[in-house]
This record gives C-alpha cells, sequence and structure tokens, in this order.
C-alpha cells in the first residue's frame, strides 16, 4: 500500500490548486501520461497477486480458454460471391486469421478453409499489434475490398485497399490513415471517404465531420466535397444502397446519438429527405427505401405511428414530391423491429416478441401491399441474420438460447423452411437448467421482465449465488443468448458460473429497446434513473422470491452498463454482495469532455448546463460516493487503449474508493479497445479474475 499511497500523492502534486480542490484524480486522465501508468501497473499487479493465489483463479482461467479456444465454436460467416467469409481466432491464431471456404464445403464437417489474411504474421511482418475490424469489398468486385486495422484495439482505424482474389494489400490503392470514421465503395475506382484531414475536420465528439468523394490516382487532398456537419454533431458519412430497382446514395449527419438529418444524392446534388430527426433508414429494395419511426410522424394529412416499419419512394421524401409511402409493418406494444436485410426480391425483418427472437418474410403484393409469412426457427431465442444472397434470396442465421449453444440455419428460398447447417458442441450441460421469465415491479409501477437461468433441483431458500447482466440504455436490447450477455463469450458464463452452482439473470430494464422507442424513452436524460430503480425491483423480486439475498447477489454491467451497477451501487449499496464494473462510465460531471462522450449527451443530459447538471449528479457515481458507506467489493476493468468511454472514469472511481478505505480490485489491458480484450486469453484471463471475485464474495 505504500507504493499507492505515494503515487496517489505523486498525482495530487501534478495538479493545479483548483483542480485538486474540485478533482484530486483529474491526473489519471492522462491516458499515457507515466504517472498514471505507473497506478495502473500498480493496481494491476496487486489484483493479480490477491485474485491469482486463489486456486480457484488457474481452474476458471483453464475452463475460459477450453471454451474460447474450441475448435467447436461456430464460425460466424458471410458470404460474398461464391465464398464465405469468416474471422477466427484460437490458440494458434491469438490475434486471428480472417479466412474463407466455399458454400459446398461449408456444410462438410471439416471445411477447407483458405487464410485470407493471417493477422498474426502480418502483424510480426509490421512490428504492430493489429486487431482486425472488418473488410467490406464491392459487390460483384472481390478485386476490391477496404481492410480496416486498428493498433490496439481501439475504433480509429487505418484502412488499406485489398485485392481477395490474390490476397494482396493494393500498392498505391486507397489508404487511410489512423482515424475514426473510415471509407465506402461507389464503384471500381471511387469511394465516399469520413476521415480525420486535418484541423476542424472532426466534431467535438471526434468523429469525421465532413464527407468527400474520392477518385482513385488523386491525392485525398483533391477529394471532391460531399457535405460538412456542424461541429457539434456526432459524426457524418455517406454510402451506397444497393437494390435491384436502383442504387441509392445516402448522405447521413447524425446530430445527436438519436437524431439525424438525411440526404440523398442525386448527379452530385444533396436532396433533403424530410423524415423525422428520430428515423432511421434501414435499407433499400426495389429502388425504395425502408424507414423505422421513432415517434409519430404526419405527412400528407396521414399518420404514421411510433414504432411503424415503412417503405417509401425516395420523390416522396422530398420537399413538395411525389410519390408512394406504403406502411409494411405495424407496431405492436410486445413487439420490435431488431434489423432489416432484404434481397432483390424479399426483405427480412428480424423482431423481438417479448424478447424472443423470430423472422418474417414479406414479398410484394399487389398495389403497394406485402405479403408476409413467419420462418419458422426454434422458439424462446435469439435469431440473427448474418448473410444474404441478393440474387437467389437465400440467407444464413444464427440461432442460440440461454442453454442452448448457437446454431447456424441455411434457409433457401425454394421453401423457406430453415435447414441446420453446423451447430457448436455445448460448453456445459444445458439439460440441467431451466429458463424462468419473470416481471418485477418497478418504483412507477411499470413491469420490468426479467430471465432466470437456474439449475432444475436448486433449493428456493435465499443462499443461491446469484449474477445479474444489465445494460439499460442507447436501445440496446438484451436477448436469451448462450454467451449470457452481448459479449461473444460461447457459454463461458455456464462453465465458470452456472456448473459451479451459480444462477445467472438477465434484465430487460428500461433505457434499452426491448419494447421498442417508448422504452428507450422512458430512461432518457432526466428520466435516467428508471434505469436504476428498474434494476433494483429485480433485485427486489429475486429476494421476494427466494432466489437469493444481497450477502448473495452479484452485479454486473458494462460501458452504459458500468454506470448502471456504478450508479445502483452507489444508491443501494445494502442490495448487493459484489460488483463487476466494466469500460464504465463514472464520472458524469466530466463524461462529455472525455473522447467520445460528447455524442451521449442525447441520452443523459449536459452536465454544464445547470438545470441538466442537477438530474444528472444525482446518480454520478464518481461524486456519489461517500465516507462511512459500507459499498460491495467491486472489480473495475477497462482498457488503456479504450478510444470510446475514457480509462479515467475506471480509474478515478478505484482510486476514490481507495481513500474510503473500501475493497477494490482493478484490472487495466493494455490493449483491447472498448471490448476490453484483443485475445482469446486476454478475455480468458478477465472472465478468470471476474468470476474468482464474484465467487469469493458471494459463496
Amino acid at each position: 500500500m505504500q507504493f499507492k499511497t505515494l503515487m496517489l500523492l505523486a498525482g495530487l502534486a501534478s495538479v493545479s490548486m483548483a483542480w485538486a480542490e474540485e478533482d484530486p484524480y483529474l491526473w489519471l486522465e492522462g491516458v499515457d501520461d507515466e504517472e498514471a501508468l505507473d497506478w495502473v501497473r500498480a493496481e494491476n499487479a496487486e489484483t493479480a497477486e490477491r485474485l491469482k493465489s486463489n486456486p480457484l483463479f488457474e481452474e476458471l482461467y483453464a475452463d475460459a480458454k477450453t471454451v474460447l479456444n474450441s475448435s467447436s465454436r461456430l464460425p460466424e460467416v458471410y458470404q460474398e460471391g461464391d465464398w464465405l467469409y469468416n474471422f477466427w481466432r484460437d490458440e494458434k491464431n491469438p490475434r486471428g486469421v480472417f479466412r474463407r471456404t466455399a458454400l459446398a464445403q461449408f456444410a462438410t464437417d471439416k471445411p477447407d478453409w483458405e487464410t485470407v489474411i493471417d493477422i498474426d504474421a502480418l502483424g510480426k511482418k509490421e512490428d504492430q499489434q493489429w486487431v482486425f475490424k472488418g473488410m467490406r469489398c464491392l459487390p460483384k468486385h472481390p478485386e476490391h475490398c477496404l481492410v480496416s486495422l486498428s493498433p490496439g484495439g481501439g475504433d480509429a482505424v487505418v484502412t488499406r485497399e485489398f485485392n481477395s482474389v490474390n490476397k494482396t494489400f493494393v500498392k498505391d490503392g486507397f489508404h487511410l490513415p489512423l482515424s475514426k470514421g473510415g471509407a465506402s465503395w461507389l464503384d471500381t475506382d471511387t469511394v465516399f471517404v469520413s476521415t480525420d484531414i486535418g484541423e476542424g475536420s472532426m466534431t467535438d465528439s471526434g468523429y469525421p465531420r465532413i464527407v468527400k468523394r474520392w477518385k482513385r490516382g488523386t491525392p485525398l487532398a483533391q477529394a471532391k466535397l460531399v457535405y460538412e456537419g456542424d461541429v457539434k454533431s456526432v459524426s457524418a458519412y455517406a454510402y451506397r444502397l444497393r437494390s435491384s430497382g436502383g442504387d441509392i446514395d445516402l448522405v447521413r449527419e447524425h446530430k445527436t446519438s438519436w437524431t439525424s438529418d438525411w440526404y440523398q444524392l442525386v448527379e452530385g446534388n444533396l436532396k433533403h429527405l424530410e423524415l423525422p430527426l428520430s428515423a432511421t433508414i434501414n435499407g433499400a429494395f426495389q429502388g425504395r427505401l425502408i424507414i423505422s419511426l421513432k415517434e409519430d410522424w404526419t405527412r400528407t394529412g396521414i399518420t404514421y405511428p411510433q414504432g411503424a416499419v415503412l417503405i417509401a419512394d425516395t420523390t416522396a421524401l422530398n420537399k413538395g414530391g411525389k410519390g408512394q409511402i406504403d406502411v409494411l409493418i405495424e407496431p405492436d406494444d410486445n413487439t420490435i423491429v431488431q434489423s432489416v436485410n432484404t434481397t432483390d426480391s424479399t426483405i427480412l425483418v428480424t423482431v423481438l416478441e417479448n424478447v424472443r427472437g423470430k423472422i418474417y418474410r414479406y414479398s410484394p403484393g399487389p398495389e403497394g401491399s406485402f405479403d408476409h409469412s413467419l420462418i419458422k426457427f426454434p422458439d424462446n431465442g435469439s435469431l440473427k441474420i448474418t448473410s444474404t444472397d441478393d440474387a437467389s434470396g437465400n440467407f444464413f442465421a444464427r440461432y442460440e438460447s440461454f442453454t442452448t449453444p448457437p446454431a447456424l440455419y441455411y434457409v433457401a428460398s425454394s421453401d423457406w423452411q430453415p435447414q441446420k447447417v453446423k451447430g457448436q458442441a455445448p460448453s456445459f450441460d444445458g439439460d440441467r437448467y431451466q429458463t424462468e421469465q419473470y416481471f418485477a415491479t418497478s418504483a412507477d409501477g411499470t413491469k420490468i421482465p426479467y430471465f432466470v437461468v437456474i439449475a432444475k433441483d436448486a433449493k428456493r431458500d435465499g443462499t443461491n449465488p446469484t449474477h445479474i447482466f444489465s445494460y439499460g440504455g442507447f436501445r440496446n436490447s438484451l436477448t436469451p443468448s448462450y454467451s449470457g450477455s452481448y459479449e461473444d463469450l460461447s457459454g463461458a458464463y455456464g462453465k465458470l458460473w452456472l456448473d459451479r452452482g451459480g444462477v445467472f439473470v438477465l434484465a430487460n430494464i428500461r433505457g434499452g429497446g426491448e419494447f421498442g422507442p417508448q422504452w428507450h424513452a422512458a430512461a432518457l436524460k432526466e428520466n435516467h434513473y428508471r434505469s436504476f430503480e428498474d434494476f433494483e425491483a429485480v433485485a427486489e423480486d429475486l429476494f421476494g422470491r427466494k432466489i437469493t439475498s444481497p450477502d448473495h447477489l452479484g452485479i454486473e454491467g458494462r460501458s452504459n452498463g458500468g454506470l448502471l451497477v456504478g450508479a445502483t451501487m452507489t444508491r443501494r449499496p445494502e442490495l448487493y454482495g459484489a460488483v463487476i464494473c466494466g469500460v464504465p462510465l463514472l464520472d458524469m460531471k466530466r463524461y462529455h469532455k472525455l473522447l467520445a462522450g460528447a455524442s451521449w449527451m442525447a441520452e443523459y443530459g449536459d452536465p454544464d448546463v445547470p438545470g441538466e447538471w442537477a438530474y444528472i449528479k444525482e446518480y454520478s457515481p464518481y461524486q456519489n460516493l461517500s465516507s462511512g458507506v459500507d459499498y460491495p467489493a467491486v472489480f473495475f476493468y477497462t482498457s488503456t487503449r479504450d478510444d470510446r468511454v475514457h480509462p479515467g472514469h475506471a480509474r478515478k472511481m478505484a482510486a476514490r474508493m481507495q481513500e474510503l478505505d473500501q475493497e477494490i480490485w482493478y484490472y487495466e489491458n493494455m490493449e483491447g479497445g472498448h471490448g476490453g480484450s484483443t485475445t482469446n486469453d486476454q478475455l480468458a484471463y478477465r472472465l478468470a479474475l471476474a468470476y474468482t471475485h464474484l465467487w469469493t464474495q458471494l459463496k
């Protein structure tokens, strides 16, 4: 502890007295400042010493590595022409290989995978810790692809042109230096570009605000200006929607997290699309736009309700323009649209019905109508369309539940009957457990759904070690998944938690998108406290059902979920026995000044506005820590290379809790971005630390 105290004092001495009076740990916001990194290293070492000394750590670490590196994991694929592509990490390829196989090969027990890019080899060759962020090819032109690479796993990427036929980067091809944003194809010789092009080109949120059209063989500086957004907006970018009825070029300026201005680019001219700022364009079908509404919209005397999905001629959205607007999907209190995919002949809509996934297909009927039918997948799980083939209308979809490993289905348009192609081997015995859905009553009377995964023979005596995961923001919907969260954990929670006697809970609190726009809007800004009340109601409902009790209840959230558990921990510390707080927002007085924080003010409010700070300060975890309070033991984790949520949030909260003599563990991965890890081994290590913490505190 002596070193830690000296470090804190050193940091305090390095800031002005004015800052010290307001925030004595401001110095920990220096991401790469040596004194801050010395503090991080000391905390990492102490956490490792304390948790790794527990024999349970090595067991959990070994189990996590076995699950995450298993060769039986389901390879998620997407189709490009005759190839199926997949990104794969294992012990042999810790940073991963981007690979492909033929469609016919994929259905075999041992597909013949061809390596397209070996990320480990590339990193070694270029002396860089590359993290693969994706490849996008021009349809029907696999020789023209754009590869995104991140040094360390952050959101900022280097973009390079790549020829997927000969598997080489294109000399003198399109290349963008490190920046948030990127490029998208128009044709073989032209891309839309949104990137950092120098002073004034980025928004206050740290994203590009200028869109250009860049021709091959010309300097980026000579690229033609397409659009210039406001510095106070979140971002601006352009892309081409391709459809059998004609391509549509769109420019989108994100005004806030939840509002956008949309423009169509026609022969070099911008035409404003008169849509509600909250509307989202989901795609194009036969030359028409598919639009989701987040609020009621009246146009030409017709009111389209919140939650509806429309299909519209672009001309109908121009000022004074004429054209047809049809309702594709009517809203439903228990049903929300998750995603829309299109082929040349069909619209595929993935929905949540009471937080359970379903897929419907829509086909054009007479006079603007659409016939639709349910595609019958297994029930009570999550569904995700992973790839579509425009010409045939065939598609791949992934199905999973809390206790059913992911399986990949192929659906042919000839009969629309899902055929299971591959299934992941179980990482735990799902037959031992049952999934229950309950509804807790929040403070304002709202019914809050939550799932419980529990052993069939578990006692209901209040002693079960129980782990709640939740999020509660940004319309993010949590669904029944084998991962147990929105991270790709391949069922690790089953091996590390359920099989050792734990109970898992997923809480669908307000702020998320599980029940449509209103479910999200109910916890915005001055009402964000409702997310915390909902979460607390779930905890108390678990106690009432004697599933668990405060001494045996651990809670986890990451990102906005980190804010959730930080806030409820300071509001109601008596409810919980342990906390996992990952890549969190915690200092809500300064969040908008750190990295991408300014882009979230539509969600939380502006702390610089006195009236908005008045409600933010009521729950901001960092500002609400108090002496003399017995807080539950907290495990913080973050990443030095997180360029979305600043690691200073976790650093300062941990330091402040140490000052108050609270029990904390702290782990900061030196790479990993907002995901917190870049390799399976890094993820396994963090999981082992976190679950050792839970078992130590709750058993």
